[in-house]
């Protein structure tokens, strides 16, 4: 998103809820993320992982799961009734190409920071990701919020198909500039 005006564009990472986003209910943290009119956000990770975490490592029972997926859709529902529009992308890699990345990473010294032992862990998990995964896109992909799976194993093809979505996106806004708010025919430019 490099080729995007820092001024109007922003990243926000999902980490571990912070003790005040625990206070409060699950999508909370997510509605205040939610870019203003004319903004857009990138969201790293998401509310998806209420669903999908949840569920593989079994924090929440299997009914409130059910209750999350409806609620995620009504929630993405209301956001595009309100002019939000919502690009939600998987990017699959297999698990072959996640080891050989992992593998990397612990090889080259300059690439340590992006590994967490949870990522060595989870890889335990991945039969159980995948279900719950397929769980959420099945469950999720809406007209008004479609999920798109965006083979992940080549970076070049990844980067190419989600700009080609996001570009398409673009042009069906049929975005303008915005109207000043002052008059600017009384501006004079002095020497």
């Amino acid at each position: 998103m490099g080729a995007l005006n820092p001024q109007s564009c922003y990243v926000k990472s999902f980490k571990v809820p912070t003790t005040e986003d625990l206070s409060h209910e699950y999508l909370w943290r997510v509605h205040m993320a939610i870019p203003s009119k004319g903004q857009i956000a990138i969201f790293n990770r998401s509310h998806y992982e209420d669903v999908v975490e949840a569920g593989v490592h079994k924090l929440v029972p299997k009914n409130e799961l059910i209750l999350r997926h409806r609620q995620i859709n009504d929630f993405e529902r209301y956001l595009s009734e309100n002019h939000v529009t919502i690009l939600k992308f998987f990017l699959h890699i297999s698990k072959d190409e996640q080891k050989k990345r992992l593998l990397e990473r612990l090889k080259d010294p300059t690439k340590h920071w992006k590994i967490s032992e949870n990522d060595i862990q989870d890889r335990k998990f991945w039969d159980v990701y995948m279900e719950a995964y397929e769980e959420a896109l099945n469950k999720c992909s809406t007209r008004w919020a479609p999920w798109y799976i965006i083979p992940a194993n080549l970076k070049w093809f990844r980067n190419w198909a989600v700009a080609q979505i996001i570009v398409e996106t673009l042009e069906k806004i049929k975005l303008k500039y915005p109207h000043p708010r002052i008059d600017i025919s009384k501006f004079v430019v002095h020497r």
